[in-house]
C-alpha cells in the first residue's frame, strides 16, 4: 500500500530540484531564502562535539603450523 503524503512531497521534492537543474546549491539557496522571507524566527545551534572513543586493542591469534 502506497501512502500517499509520501508520494506527493517525493513529486514535490522533484518538482523543486528539477527547478533548480539538480543543483544542490542552487536548491539550498532557494530554501534559505524562503527561510528568511517567512519571517518566521529560526534557531541556530551550535555543533554537537563527539566524545572520544576509547581504543581498544584486540589480541590476534596466528595459526602458522
Amino acid at each position: 500500500m502506497k501512502d500517499l503524503i509520501i508520494t506527493e512531497i517525493r513529486q514535490v521534492r522533484e518538482a523543486h530540484a528539477k527547478r533548480f537543474n539538480y543543483d544542490v546549491y542552487a536548491i539550498l539557496r532557494d530554501l534559505k531564502e524562503r527561510q528568511m522571507e517567512s519571517g518566521r524566527k529560526t534557531v541556530l545551534l551550535p555543533p554537537k562535539r563527539l566524545k572520544p572513543v576509547e581504543q581498544t586493542t584486540y589480541a590476534t591469534t596466528s595459526t602458522n603450523t
